[in-house]
Parts: structure tokens; sequence; C-alpha cells
């Protein structure tokens, strides 16, 4: 379909805008994927979709495409991280970390990464990997390797600089055929909208007020677990086990975070261990986030 079409359900303003069925959504995002339009097309279509604002139909017509341009690779035993492509800006990742202690469970965790898109400006997962060898039972997948239809939209985003629907489908792939995934939400509207587009993609999924949008919990926060598409809720209190770290809420430096990575304090370690319990929890490997605490303690 002419793509100008699509410009104009989604830019006309709200009388004249319109949803894209799931067929338009997925052929839409065929064209963008394979650059078959100008980049101010693309651009234009990005803002007014965002403005409209997407629907889970339009989301998933959109996801059914990208899988057609992605070969995955299974890892047997994965858990599939959803970070976002945008970083993280005030805080180090825990991740090295939680994938040290749960090497000896024989549970893999697999993560995404690729050059920056907006609109935090923070620390990527591949600024990370560049720097760090992470433990073998984390699987790092570079976007550029094998989605670069995406990963080549980069700069065109970034040259945009506006957080799009592009933001909410990348981060989980599904790359690595995982049975278990957890992506990372920051306000709760997003909880149900993220339960539709992905829950059916897995055998458990899970949400939680994650750190900076990450699937990494820093602070007190909810996790919220998909069965059968109805979503369980539990509260989680680092407090509660002990725990008394303060996050950071100025801006660091990459060396600053590889530091506190390398050199982590007790408060951060024991941080690290709630959040192999909870991966732990997601992934069926306990029944519940306390007796996997337990059980790494």
């Amino acid at each position: 379909m002419d793509f100008f079409k699509y410009i104009h359900a989604v830019g006309t303003g709200v009388k004249g805008n319109r949803d894209l069925s799931f067929d338009e959504s997925k052929d839409m995002m065929r064209q963008i994927l394979n650059q078959e339009i100008h980049n101010e097309q693309i651009s234009a279509f990005l803002l007014g979709w965002r403005l409209k604002p997407e629907t889970i139909t339009e989301f998933s017509g959109a996801l059914e495409a990208c899988d057609e341009f992605i070969t995955p690779v299974t890892v047997p035993n994965s858990l599939e991280l959803g970070y976002p492509f945008d970083g993280k800006a005030k805080n180090p990742y825990i991740l090295p970390l939680v994938g040290k202690i749960l090497e000896e469970k024989g549970i893999n965790l697999v993560v995404t990464g690729d050059k920056l898109t907006p609109a935090k400006g923070g620390i990527t997962i591949k600024d990370i990997s560049n720097k760090i060898d992470f433990n073998s039972n984390i699987k790092y997948f570079d976007r550029a390797e094998f989605f670069k239809e995406m990963s080549e939209l980069s700069d065109i985003r970034m040259r945009l600089g506006l957080r799009t629907g592009f933001n909410t489908i990348e981060k989980l792939p599904k790359i690595a055929n995982s049975d278990y995934a957890i992506t990372g939400v920051f306000h709760k509207p997003y909880v149900e909208k993220y339960n539709k587009i992905f829950s059916s993609r897995y055998k458990r999924f899970a949400l939680i007020q994650g750190n900076e949008g990450t699937p990494e919990l820093f602070s007190k926060g909810r996790l919220w677990i998909s069965n059968n598409g109805k979503l369980e809720e539990f509260i989680i209190e680092p407090k509660d086990y002990g725990i008394n770290y303060s996050k950071s809420w100025d801006k660091i430096s990459i060396e600053e975070s590889i530091s506190q990575i390398e050199n982590p304090s007790d408060e951060f370690l024991k941080l690290a261990r709630l959040n192999a319990s909870i991966y732990m929890f997601v992934t069926q490997n306990a029944n519940s986030i306390e007796e996997a605490y337990e059980i790494l303690s």
C-alpha cells in the first residue's frame, strides 16, 4: 500500500486520524524496515503514530513484521531481559553481578544491544558489553547482526530525538526462543499494554517497575506475572531483605558505572541477589522470591 496513506492515518489530527488494521501495521513496518520510503516519511509517521497514539493491534502487527526479519538462535533455560535501547543514565547495570549469581543455577540470561536510541541518553547494554566480559550464562546478541534493518534506523531515530512506538516493540525480539521474559515499565498504564502485546509469546511473562525502565529493581516496586493473560501483582521492598541501597539521582559516566560493577559495595551485592531471586521466581526455579533469596543466601 502507498505509505502516504499510513502517514495520513496518523497525521491529520483528531478528526482525521484513524487506527491501522493489523495487516496495515504489518505492511507499514515492512516498508520502514526495508527503507522502501524516504527518511522524512519514516520520521513523519513515527511522530504522528506516537501522538495518535499507538494501539495494541498496531503494535502486534508491527511486531509480527519484525519477526520475519529475525532468525532465532535457541538458548535453553533462558530468561529474555527487555532492556531499553536508550540506556541507563544515573545508575550502574546490575546485570553482570546477577549473571554470576545465577550461573551455578543453570539459568541463562538473554540480552540484546545496539547503538543508542532516544531519548534518555544513557549508557547502553552494548557499551557495557564492550567493557566487561560477561559470564558464560549471559548471552548477548548485537542487533546490528541479528536485526540489521532495525539497527540501521538508529540514526534516523536519533535525528528525530523522541521516543516512538519502536521503543516499545524492540525490547523483546525473542531472539533466543526463550520460554521466559521480563521487561521494565515506567508507569502502570503500560503494564496492561505490554501484557497484551508480549505475554502470548512466552510460557511466563513478567513486568517490573525497574530502575530507569530496565528489568532491574533498585528500590521498592511492583512485579507483575502474567498467567494466561491475567496479571498477578507482587510488591517488593528491598528493606524487607535487609537491603539499604541508595540509588543515584545524578548522571554517571561509563567509567563510574564499570567501577561500581567491578568493585561492588555489600549493599549492591545484596541487591544483585534480590534481582537474581526475582529472576528465579519468574523462571519457576523457586516458588517465591523469598524462597529464592534464601536459596541464594
